[in-house]
């Protein structure tokens, strides 16, 4: 994900309690104003750290539709799609975020949410497309 570090440790008891009182604090932020973006954003993010990838995705969508010409939300949804092993929407996430101007390319190939898309055939198609790498024809 964009602008996020992706702990790979497993979190303890305290930072999982901690974590799940962000994430009922930001639902509730969220059920009185469903345009707060930065809340979205945020509980996007403590949904892919608890394992709830799908609510994730669920949020994303719903950010790419608030804001459609945000790279970063697209980004993001593809981050998710990715981490539930989506790999065609995922690759369609990411296209579209960087027509919209994504270039941060370094922290694309090095992103861990996209380790599985990485192996994954569409991937160099992707990077074929944004001219980072030439597709073989056999």
């Amino acid at each position: 994900m964009q602008k996020k570090a992706r702990a790979k440790k497993k979190m303890t008891r305290r930072e999982l309690r901690d974590l799940d009182l962000e994430i009922r604090f930001l639902e509730g932020v969220i059920e009185r104003d469903p345009h707060f973006v930065e809340a979205l954003r945020a509980l996007s993010v403590d949904y892919g750290k608890r394992g709830r990838m799908h609510d994730a995705v669920r949020l994303d969508e719903y950010l790419t539709q608030l804001r459609p010409d945000d790279p970063i939300a697209h980004y993001n949804l593809g981050c998710h799609y990715a981490l539930i092993r989506q790999f065609s929407h995922a690759v369609m996430s990411l296209s579209r975020a960087i027509e919209l101007g994504y270039a941060d390319f370094h922290h694309l190939l090095r992103d861990p949410d996209l380790a599985g898309l990485r192996k994954h055939p569409l991937f160099d198609k992707l990077l074929a497309k944004i001219g980072l790498i030439e597709v073989k024809i056999d």
